[in-house]
This record gives C-alpha cells, structure tokens and sequence, in this order.
C-alpha cells in the first residue's frame, strides 16, 4: 500500500497476472477492475484467508507452476509473434540469459556505499536481457565473425 500512496507501482509481480490472463483469455479492463475489488474485498476476511491456508501445499504448488508456465509461455509466443530469427545465435543468447535468469532464481547482491539491494528475478533478468542486447554484435554468425577479427591489443 505505501507503493500506490507514494505514486509507484503495486508492489506485487506482474508476471502472475499475465499467466490468468493468458489463461482466462479475458483483457477487458472493466472486468480487472471487479475482479481487482473483490480481492480487495477478499482480502478484509479471515475466514477466506483460512480457506486458502488450508489448501494442501501440493495443490498451491501445482497451481504455480501452471501460473508460471504460462507466464514462460506467454513470452516465448510473443517472440514467435514477433518473428524474432532464433537461427541467429545472438537471439538465442538473450532470450536464453533471460529465460535462465527469469525463472531460475539467481541474485545478485548490489551495494552502493551503505545502501545494500539485490537484484533478483524480473529485474536481474531485464537488466541483463537490455545489457546483452546493447553489448552482443549485431551478428554472432561464425563467417563474419572471421572474415572481421577483432583488433589485437595486446600490449
């Protein structure tokens, strides 16, 4: 709640509410905004917080994965709708570094004198995915690669 009262985003993950809309198929954004205010509503009771403590954790756990399949899903169609050229290995290279970073876990410690952070999900992965995509050469293919070596400088 301080997010929104301070003018920034929700503090939840976007990413599951692409997996339901990918799954439900529905994008009308009247209908977010019920759905939106009943969990809100949800959200005051106890005694449907204790319904769902109570689900066993073997059906909470299939339930993300299926959430989060459809998240991996969802990207790899917007790519495939996006043409992107997957015969290039730069392409694989990107994606590959997001996907793994994405869905993987990983986290990186960041420190700024006395202010400490972690990068981690997301946010490690779109860093990363943007910095690949800057720094990568336009082309990864192994014939141009040699027919322009780079420059020796050694000293």
């Amino acid at each position: 709640m301080a997010s929104a009262v301070l003018g920034g985003p929700a503090a939840t993950t976007y990413a599951e509410n692409t997996g339901v809309l990918a799954v439900t198929r529905v994008y009308d954004p009247a209908v977010l905004r019920i759905a939106a205010g009943f969990a809100m509503l949800f959200g005051l009771s106890p005694k449907l917080a204790a319904v769902f403590q109570s689900l066993p954790a073997g059906v909470l756990g299939g339930v993300s994965i299926l959430i989060f399949g459809m998240i991996a899903s969802v990207g790899i169609r917007t790519l495939s709708e996006a043409r992107i050229d997957f015969a290039h290995s730069r392409n694989l290279i990107v994606v590959s570094l997001i996907l793994v970073l994405g869905l993987g876990g990983a986290k990186i410690p960041v420190a700024f004198g006395d202010v400490r952070l972690e990068l981690h999900g997301m946010a490690l992965a779109a860093l990363v995915g943007i910095l690949a995509n800057v720094l990568l050469p336009a082309s990864l293919d192994r014939e141009e690669l040699d027919a322009h070596p780079a420059e020796d400088v050694r000293p």
